[in-house]
């Protein structure tokens, strides 16, 4: 991986997580300002501009990180970027985020004040609004009140009107005048008619200046104590009162300063005026005085000042208790705890008057309202503030420093992508070269398996032929026993350097499958006959069956194949000291439709009666009879499954899970008493993976073992139609014709052993008819329309009931058509049993193959071929006759080979000359001469094979040039006009390439 790959990369992250990061916080502000915290449909959080200024921040950030991407992406796939450079990009990254997390805090905290702000002033604009209406309604029924005692009690004579009265009227109408203390009436009174006035009334007329000066409380307070009014030109005494304010009946209103001026404007301008707040009399608490005049007839809206002046007759005054009033307004509010009201009279700009609440602040944050009570000479206002002071801006901090720590976790993506890159590309490099130094040491390796391989060989070759050619010779028994027993030892060395070299080609990979016709039943044979010796030692019966539906010609890798039966069967004779071993190849087809009855496992129903293990747990995990496993689609392609179960020691629980892993073995033990090296299963677990199978096994300590694998081959006809006639047609060359159309009995009381046999019988086109005892056999054979020619006995019967086995012969006599064999699963036969010689029993050994079994019945029925070569015979002669009286050359620089091969072909009548060079090739081999054929090593000195026959087609195609263009005469060549010898190339080396 190169530094711009990971780099790129690297960028492409960091893009993706800052590209997130922008949305989020996008989100959260969009978010935020459509759902603030107190939710005001007409501004939320950050209010309309709010919104659109944050969208428009997104689209920016958006176009110019897509830019930024694009600039730094095409900048860094052309250079490389120092890491001085990205020092300066970081420290830019975390001061520039800084910054902006400092600014989105200042932000979203004066947002907060603005929302403050108008939360404040529409609390504080609806306390003022409700005062305000409140005091209207308040002045409104004054208003009315001085209509009333303009009508009944100065425009009618004599008064309705006295104290008593306008007491009651006034306490019960109190509930229209919500903001009022209290109303009373002052009656003018001039200098001239005070005496009259105050005899009528029977008290003296009270000045009001000296409780102005010196305040009392209320309850040292009584208007009896007062001083009379001084002596004035008219006067404004109380006449009456509501009860909450009776004290001020008597009281000149004219003798005190703020009720004097009031009472002079209010009948100068006709509508209704407010003192300047004051202290009450007797409450003294803070409130004003609004005062109505009462004229003695209706006023235009235009009349004088004069005029207005003397028509008055009275004065009707409301008071106000500002503080009452304005406690009773909020104590009607659920949030009056959340703001301080201050309720102001700003007449006087510089001295504004307080008439409620306290000075005191909490914070700079402060709204005013604007108050209208009706009197056009005063200004009163309504200031707000917040009681508690603002809570800190959490929601800014929260967001800030999110924004930052998410920056600042962005920049160490990036600081650590830029660490990690010069890291990679250092790995790289080093990579680089343990790559090439890896791929050295494979070629090395495989040219040391090359090497090793073919330099063991070569002496291991020249070991075995003289070996077999010593066995020619004329040797004692002990000689031949020394001599069979290295040619073994030998071949277990070969066949140790051949695992070795397929478990090297397995690691790397170069294991390949051939793709060519083969027969399965007579590899199967051949298989058999490989390990038919050390079963009939050990006494262990060895079979193979195969199911009809098995085509006999197959297209695959056959060495391969015979590999994996070669290894499982060489497990279980190595393991197995008595029973059986049974090898079963069948379609998985035919398995699957009948798996209940496969999974049945009983000792009777085996081939040597011994338990065994159930082979249906072996396929247990298969995908191929899985719902989810399919069969080959293909209609050509045939499933095998091919099971081996012994009747051996089996393998341990805690071993079982390492069967499959190389050279490993069940126990440290197992190497020395059984040999092998441990790797035969792994080699054939790869093998069955590379045919598109699978395997698996069942194994049950001192019962036995199940190996069991799959396969996927090509049919080798060109349709299932002809199965049936492979049966004849495409076997193995040792089925005869001769045997067709004749009729067997087989004598065998256990299902699968008789299964076997009839198996192996009808290859050679026999009808097989199966019985279990002597009785069925005796019935069988004395039917006239069945016409038995031969008898197979198993030795089991044979040896169970001598006496019948007398009485069936004799019944059967000697002139009987039928011939008896006798299936022996021994090369000795019972010792203590000497009647089938009497009898003149033909004995056939186990394991039963096609060839074998052919040529038994041939030699002791007396039909066909009586030579008929079996064991190899066949290759023989056939040798003989194409290599008899053959001038050959053999062309080796190793002299043991020379004589092996030299040996092997005199063996069968050729004319062997010997060569140790490539050069002395040549000279022989150059026309003309008299050789049929060349066997060339590749392998060679100073020349090897290949370059010497590259020389020697040259010499060739020369001399044929000349011959076919007239130059040389064809007599000179002895009479040969296309000369071209057959070069056969030898080597010990197995490397596929070779």
């Amino acid at each position: 991986m190169s530094l711009l790959h990971v780099f790129g990369f690297g960028l492409k992250v960091g893009h993706l997580v800052w590209m997130l990061c922008c949305w989020i916080a996008s989100m959260i502000l969009m978010n935020w300002s459509i759902n603030g915290e107190f939710k005001d449909p007409k501004a939320g959080l950050l209010g309309d501009s709010g919104s659109k200024m944050w969208f428009k921040c997104w689209d920016e950030i958006s176009k110019y990180s897509f830019k930024i991407h694009h600039q730094y992406y095409q900048y860094i796939g052309s250079k490389r970027v120092g890491k001085s450079w990205w020092r300066k990009l970081l420290f830019s990254w975390v001061i520039g985020w800084t910054l902006a997390s400092i600014w989105i805090f200042c932000c979203m905290s004066s947002q907060a004040t603005e929302k403050r702000k108008e939360m404040l002033a529409s609390m504080c604009d609806e306390r003022a609004r409700m005062l305000q209406d409140q005091f209207n309604v308040s002045m409104n029924h004054i208003q009315a009140l001085s209509i009333l005692i303009s009508t009944f009690h100065h425009g009618k004579y004599p008064s309705a009107i006295d104290q008593r009265t306008f007491a009651r009227y006034t306490e019960r109408t109190a509930f229209e005048r919500p903001l009022t203390s209290g109303v009373a009436y002052a009656v003018r009174v001039l200098h001239s008619e005070r005496e009259q006035f105050e005899r009528q009334q029977g008290w003296t007329i009270k000045r009001m200046d000296t409780l102005e000066q010196n305040p009392v409380h209320k309850d040292d307070y009584h208007p009896d104590f007062l001083e009379p009014s001084p002596i004035q030109e008219e006067y404004a005494p109380v006449i009456f009162a509501q009860d909450s304010v009776s004290h001020v009946v008597s009281i000149d209103v004219l003798s005190g300063k703020e009720d004097r001026e009031n009472v002079l404007q209010a009948r100068k301008s006709g509508k209704g005026v407010l003192t300047a707040p004051f202290r009450l009399l007797k409450t003294n608490r803070l409130g004003v005085i609004l005062t109505f005049a009462v004229y003695k007839r209706d006023l235009p809206p235009n009349a004088a000042h004069n005029e207005r002046i003397q028509a008055t007759d009275g004065y009707l005054g409301g008071v106000f208790d500002i503080e009452s009033l304005v406690e009773k307004l909020l104590q009607q509010l659920a949030s009056k705890q959340t703001i301080l009201v201050n309720v102001l009279d700003t007449t006087n700009q510089s001295y504004p008057i307080s008439m409620y609440g306290s000075n005191a602040s909490n914070d700079g944050l402060e709204h005013v309202s604007h108050l209208n009570f009706g009197d056009p000479f005063r200004k009163h206002e309504m200031r707000c503030r917040f009681k508690q002071k603002p809570p800190w801006p959490w929601l800014a901090i929260t967001t800030s420093i999110g924004i930052l720590v998410i920056a600042l976790l962005v920049g160490h993506i990036f600081h650590a992508t830029v660490n990690r890159i010069a890291k990679v590309e250092d790995d790289c490099h080093k990579m680089m070269e343990l790559k090439k130094q890896a791929e050295a040491a494979d070629v090395a390796k495989s040219q040391f398996l090359a090497t090793v391989s073919h330099e063991i060989r070569t002496p291991m070759n020249g070991v075995l032929g003289m070996l077999d050619m010593l066995m020619d010779t004329d040797l004692d028994v002990t000689q031949l026993d020394y001599v069979r027993t290295a040619q073994a030892s030998g071949k277990a060395l070969v066949a140790l350097i051949n695992e070795v070299l397929d478990q090297a080609k397995i690691e790397s990979g170069k294991l390949e499958l051939e793709e060519v016709q083969f027969d399965l039943r007579a590899i199967l044979d051949d298989v058999l006959s490989l390990f038919s010796g050390k079963s009939q030692d050990k006494g262990v019966e060895l079979a193979v069956y195969i199911s009809d539906r098995v085509p006999d010609m197959l297209i695959g890798d056959p060495g391969r194949f015979r590999q994996i039966i070669t290894n499982l069967m060489g497990n279980s004779i190595k393991f197995t000291e008595k029973g059986h071993i049974l090898v079963t190849v069948h379609l998985v087809e035919e398995v699957i439709d009948s798996i209940e009855v496969e999974t049945e496992s009983s000792s009777k129903n085996t081939l040597s009666g011994f338990p065994v293990a159930d082979r249906s747990q072996s396929w247990k995990g298969f995908r191929t009879f899985s719902q989810e496993g399919s069969m080959h689609p293909f209609s050509d392609s045939i499933n095998l499954i091919v099971s081996v179960e012994d009747t051996g020691v089996g393998i341990p629980p805690e071993a079982q899970s390492r069967v499959f892993t190389p050279f490993m073995q069940v126990g440290p033990s197992i190497s020395r008493t059984h040999g092998g090296t441990g790797i035969g299963l792994s080699i054939s677990k790869c093998l069955v993976g590379l045919m598109k199978g699978e395997i698996g096994f069942v194994s049950i300590p001192k019962i036995g073992s199940t190996f069991t694998f799959t396969a996927v081959f090509t049919s080798g006809c060109s349709s299932s139609k002809e199965y049936k006639s492979q049966q004849i047609n495409c076997q193995s060359n040792t089925v005869s014709s001769e045997f067709h159309g004749m009729r067997a009995l087989v004598m065998d009381p256990r299902p699968v052993r008789a299964k076997v046999s009839k198996y192996h019988i009808q290859r050679l086109g026999i009808h097989v008819e199966v019985v279990s005892d002597w009785k069925q056999g005796l019935s069988s054979i004395s039917r006239a329309n069945n016409a038995i020619h031969m008898v197979l006995i198993e030795q089991e019967v044979w040896d169970r009931d001598l006496k019948s086995s007398g009485l069936f012969m004799e019944k059967i006599g000697p002139g009987s058509p039928s011939k008896v064999f006798l299936l022996s699963n021994s090369i000795n036969f019972s010792r203590g049993n000497t009647t089938p010689g009497a009898y003149g029993l033909t004995v056939i050994s186990k394991p039963l193959r096609a060839s074998m079994l052919a040529a038994s019945l041939q030699r002791a029925m007396g039909i066909g071929n009586k030579g008929n070569p079996c064991n190899g015979e066949l290759p023989s002669l056939s040798l003989r006759n194409l290599l008899l009286g053959r001038k050959i050359l053999i062309v080796d620089d190793n002299n043991v080979n020379l004589k092996v091969a030299a040996g092997a072909l005199k063996k069968y009548g050729a004319d062997v000359v010997s060569a140790t060079r490539g050069i002395k090739a040549i000279e022989l081999l150059t026309p003309p001469h008299h050789f049929d054929a060349c066997f060339m090593d590749i392998q060679m000195p100073e020349m090897d094979g290949f370059e010497a026959t590259r020389r020697i087609r040259d010499v060739e195609q020369n001399i044929n040039n000349h011959i076919k263009f007239g130059e040389i005469s064809v007599d000179d060549y002895n009479n040969v006009s296309n000369w071209h010898v057959p070069i056969l190339a030898m080597t010990a080396d197995v490397i596929q390439a070779t």
